[in-house]
């Protein structure tokens, strides 16, 4: 099932040039969100890497082709310079006496891609776009690994090794069953190049993922965590959470998560989700022994049930006949499996939770003179911290919410602070404008057809809202979502909570696209780091402020041995004028990057840094 289900989105992505937009940012934020971690831990790379890049290619069009355009450059300028680092390794292992094939590739634009957003790095800053693989026929009569380190051994004679690089998976195999060494090593024209060594049978893992994992039975040593995992997939699918929306969130992150390996009393190995606890350590192992669950025992030490698991941990865990499922557990548990039990035993009870919950709230609503509403609620679960509104009632039904704080809570502002280019008048967003005629518009909004991002400079207004958590300004690829009021707020395409609303609420989805803006401006930083002299700092700002009459809302540069570093917030009319000033600093003498970066430490009800 899982299999046919990655096949048909596989299809889908390939055929997603003759969608409608709407439908095309629906496949897309399912696919990021679900399907490509999905590929990923069954070890189907092959499927992944091609979703990720036509992803890349639809979702952000100018930052693919860029970047596919610089990688045919630099394989044109250094192909052969690949060519001749291959050539001494060959002879080396011909000379051991292996069997092997070396093939050469680079990195896919995808991940060239997230190594600069997620290192805040240029095209040029990262160093391991090329790889080459060794796939070789291992002798009987010795271990495959040992085999490996052998060749690592006759390739760090060649080439120095970064050894905080090495990444050994053919002595702890990742979950999904994926075996190889890993090493980056230093080529003779000073360019870091990673090397990946394989046996033929985890070569065949690593191409053909879950379909190969039988072939091999009993010939890996991950074999049991493998089908561990697969169960508790399965398990997950079959028995998902109450609600739906909690299901699909937990899955994800389930896919997402980093693993840990734990141990039973007895040295079998369990792995499980990074931030697990000893609660869901009882689960995995069955369901009775986590409803039965009183304690556990960490390397012999006496722990709770919320005890966090750290990797190589052996626990122990102490049951007692007469205990039942608690409530509170749901606060700590992390794995699918444990909460999706543990809802099960109080489906009704949460059916009352909710209940009771929601008539609580909304009496306290009016009494404070608010009318309760879906978006209200949405607002009240982000200001207490929770995922969703339903988790709001449930809390409230339980008695674990009171709702003292409820008015505080209430008087959160999060709409988005826009200022002139001039003076720094803000702007109010379109939810703060009493106009009835405005809002019976945006009843009619029709989501198969472009819905204008717009400025109204009279009416100090905009069409839409601005999501916090990316910041989008004029120019961004984005994705616009209509909320409960009626509002259209806008994210980036790549943002992760886009990408999330985007697979759970893709009926809200609306083809946002920016109209011209001239007078309102919205707030970006830019990061620097350079070579430290006297008057820089001075320079980079009088530059921004008098030549290219750009308002500065904060700078903060730090210098230490020579070097400085640091950010500028500015205010910018679209990405055209915040690209064009990053030009023009990557000239000033000094400066060595200059580059965008997200603006996450702003405080939304003050206006103000935190």
């Amino acid at each position: 099932m899982i299999l046919i289900k990655l096949a048909d989105r596989l299809h889908n992505m390939r055929t997603i040039e003759y969608m409608p937009q709407h439908k095309k940012d629906k496949i897309l934020s399912e696919t990021m969100y679900i399907f490509i971690p999905l590929a990923h831990r069954l070890g189907l790379y092959g499927i992944k890497s091609e979703m990720e890049d036509i992803w890349l290619q639809h979702s952000m069009p100018a930052e693919y082709e860029s970047i596919k355009s610089k990688i045919e450059l630099s394989v044109a300028e250094r192909g052969c310079a690949i060519d001749e680092f291959i050539q001494p390794i060959a002879a080396s292992l011909t000379q051991a006496g292996f069997r092997f094939t070396i093939t050469k590739r680079t990195k896919t634009p995808y991940s060239i891609w997230r190594k600069m957003r997620d290192k805040n790095v240029s095209f040029e800053q990262v160093y391991d776009i090329y790889a080459v693989r060794i796939v070789f026929e291992p002798e009987e009569n010795e271990p495959e690994r040992i085999q490996c380190w052998h060749i690592y051994s006759l390739i760090t004679q060649i080439y120095l090794s970064k050894t905080d690089r090495i990444r050994d998976w053919v002595s702890t195999p990742k979950v999904n069953g994926y075996e190889a060494l890993h090493c980056t090593v230093m080529g003779k024209k000073g360019n870091w190049i990673e090397v990946q060594i394989r046996t033929t049978r985890m070569d065949d893992l690593a191409e053909r993922g879950i379909a190969a994992h039988w072939t091999y039975k009993g010939a890996s040593p991950s074999e049991k965590e493998m089908d561990n995992w697969l169960d508790n997939v399965r398990d997950v699918l079959e028995n998902p959470d109450v609600n739906a929306l909690t299901f699909l969130d937990d899955f994800h992150k389930e896919l997402f998560s980093s693993i840990i390996y734990v141990y039973t009393p007895k040295g079998e190995s369990k792995s499980l989700i990074k931030g697990a606890t000893a609660l869901d350590f009882a689960y995995s192992i069955h369901s009775e022994v986590g409803n039965k669950a009183i304690a556990a025992k960490a390397n012999f030490k006496l722990v709770p049930l919320s005890y966090e698991l750290r990797n190589g941990d052996q626990i122990e865990v102490i049951t007692a006949e007469s205990q039942i499922p608690q409530r509170e557990w749901l606060d700590f548990v992390k794995t699918p499996k444990a909460r999706s039990i543990i809802s099960d035993a109080f489906k009704s009870e949460i059916k009352d939770y909710l209940k009771n919950g929601k008539k609580l709230l909304d009496t306290k609503l009016k009494e404070l003179g608010v009318e309760p509403k879906s978006r209200i609620y949405i607002k009240l679960a982000e200001a207490y911290e929770l995922g969703s509104k339903e988790e709001l009632f449930s809390r409230i039904g339980a008695g674990i919410l009171n709702l003292n704080s409820l008015s505080k809570k209430l008087k959160r502002n999060t709409t988005s602070k826009w200022v002139r280019y001039w003076n720094l008048q803000f702007f109010k967003s379109s939810d703060n404008v009493n106009d009835e005629k405005n809002r019976e518009a945006k009843r009619d909004i029709n989501k198969s057809e472009d819905f204008l991002l717009k400025e109204d400079p009279l009416e100090k207004r905009l069409s839409y809202k601005v999501a916090t958590c990316c910041r989008p300004i004029p120019g961004d690829d984005v994705i616009g979502f209509i909320g409960d009021d009626q509002e259209v707020t806008v994210h980036k395409k790549g943002c992760a909570e886009a990408i999330k609303q985007a697979a759970n609420y893709a009926d809200r989805i609306v083809k946002a696209k920016w109209n011209k803006h001239t007078i309102l401006s919205s707030l970006a930083r830019l990061t620097l780091r350079g070579i430290d002299r006297i008057g820089i700092v001075n320079e980079v700002t009088q530059y921004i402020t008098l030549v290219l009459s750009v308002n500065i809302r904060k700078i903060l540069i730090e210098t230490h041995d020579g070097i400085f570093e640091g950010y500028i917030d500015l205010y910018v009319h679209n990405l055209e004028d915040l690209e064009e000033i990053i030009r023009t600093l990557g000239q000033v003498k000094g400066i060595m990057t200059v580059s965008r970066a997200d603006i996450l430490d702003i405080n939304e009800n003050t206006g103000n840094e935190k």
